[in-house]
């Protein structure tokens, strides 16, 4: 019999979760919010060879729960489902759609943005003893994790400064998988008046940024973005171009907070070293603990079990980031010396996230950043009473307070 586990939409304890689910076996039954059933694939390997199975679908209109009704437009987990850009197209529309941000989000742009990200990353860490509270600590993820990829991403997409709070307030709002149906709608509907006044305003002014771009694109290209796909396209970049990246800035400080050996490695290395803690800390501690991943177009079997067409697909990217099959017996343990093995905290395959070299340069640039210019820095609170985001999706501390002085 296959087991069956109702994931916590609160996300109380993402990894004791993750950690039940790869105990269970390699495709466990998984009940999501609103009694909705979906499938969990928990081991590296069997996600590994999911993501580049072209018998799955990334296109939600092919998950039968959706086709049937069961999935209303007030479910919490829609923004995360429904929606029209290049994570949930296949083949050649895929291709078709992905193409516009390859052309934009280039290499070459990403890196010539260095400077100017560790421009905002030392102004903010200048700000931070400002920020103290009355007992003299800062939350760091507030005042720092969270507007070093926001300041970025809006730069880089071309948000103006009046319009990142209620962007902050939406991209938050999707995450959470404890709204009321209310907020869903409303969350929903203020998303793309948001989205199309950022439009507007760039047809009528053109700037250096991704949104004039993708325009010029759409006019230029026959295989041009509809104004639908423009918009989703443009909630892509920045929905995930901010919460990935605060997320793993959050986990990275956290983990050699928590870790002393380690952030004495840390510290004591070159670029190299942070680049390895980036990396562990993705496996380690994923940002997006889980995510929507596929739906099958035929009946396929993993690992022994068949899953129905049409049934939807969870990524744990919690669990499969510590599977001892892919990195080994201590897989549990946070170690930046590991021997830095492939693992899927971006996904993979055609899909794999095209922001995700943007995400590792921010926080490349200011986690050891951080450390230089408050080397004393220690949590406020011990980690155990550190409260999580409350989120399915979202994996990090919604608070994290810090004393910069120890």
């Amino acid at each position: 019999m296959i087991p069956v586990v109702t994931l916590d939409p609160t996300g109380t304890d993402h990894h004791g979760e993750a950690a039940k689910l790869r105990e269970l076996g390699p495709v466990v039954r998984v009940v999501l919010p609103g009694d909705i059933h979906a499938w969990a694939v928990t081991r590296h390997e069997e996600l590994a060879a999911l993501v580049t199975d072209r018998r799955v679908s990334k296109d939600w209109r092919n998950w039968t729960a959706v086709r049937q009704g069961d999935i209303s437009d007030d479910w919490p987990l829609i923004g995360m489902v429904k929606v029209t850009n290049m994570v949930t197209a296949d083949g050649r529309e895929h291709h078709r759609l992905r193409k516009f941000v390859t052309q934009t989000l280039t290499p070459r742009r990403v890196q010539t943005m260095r400077p100017r990200i560790a421009e905002i990353v030392a102004g903010l860490l200048e700000e931070l003893p400002g920020h103290a509270a009355a007992d003299g600590s800062v939350d760091l993820r507030l005042h720092f994790a969270y507007p070093v990829p926001m300041q970025v991403i809006c730069e880089l997409v071309g948000v103006p400064e009046d319009e990142r709070p209620e962007l902050r307030a939406l991209v938050d709002s999707i995450f959470r998988t404890t709204t009321a149906p209310e907020e869903v709608i409303a969350t929903q509907r203020d998303i793309y008046l948001l989205l199309n006044r950022l439009v507007e305003a760039r047809h009528a002014k053109r700037g250096d940024d991704l949104i004039s771009d993708l325009l010029a694109a759409q006019e230029d290209d026959p295989d041009r973005l509809t104004d639908e796909e423009l918009v989703g396209t443009m909630w892509l970049m920045l929905a995930a171009g901010h919460e990935t990246t605060l997320s793993l800035i959050v986990n990275g400080v956290r983990a050699l907070l928590t870790h002393p050996d380690q952030r004495a490695v840390a510290l004591a290395g070159g670029e190299h070293t942070w680049s390895a803690v980036v990396e562990e800390t993705l496996r380690w501690d994923a940002p997006i603990g889980n995510f929507m991943a596929r739906y099958p177009l035929e009946d396929i079997e993993i690992a022994g079990v068949t899953i129905p067409a049409g049934e939807a697909i969870l990524a744990p990217y919690s669990a499969v980031g510590r599977d001892p099959g892919q990195h080994g017996p201590d897989a549990d343990r946070f170690d930046i010396m590991r021997e830095q093995r492939r693992h899927l905290s971006f996904g993979g395959g055609p899909h794999l996230c095209l922001g995700a070299p943007l995400a590792r340069l921010e926080a490349a640039i200011a986690l050891p950043a951080l450390f230089a210019r408050y080397p004393d820095l220690a949590l406020a609170v011990p980690s155990e009473q550190l409260a999580p985001v409350p989120s399915l999706f979202s994996n990090s501390a919604a608070v994290l307070p810090v004393r910069l002085h120890g």
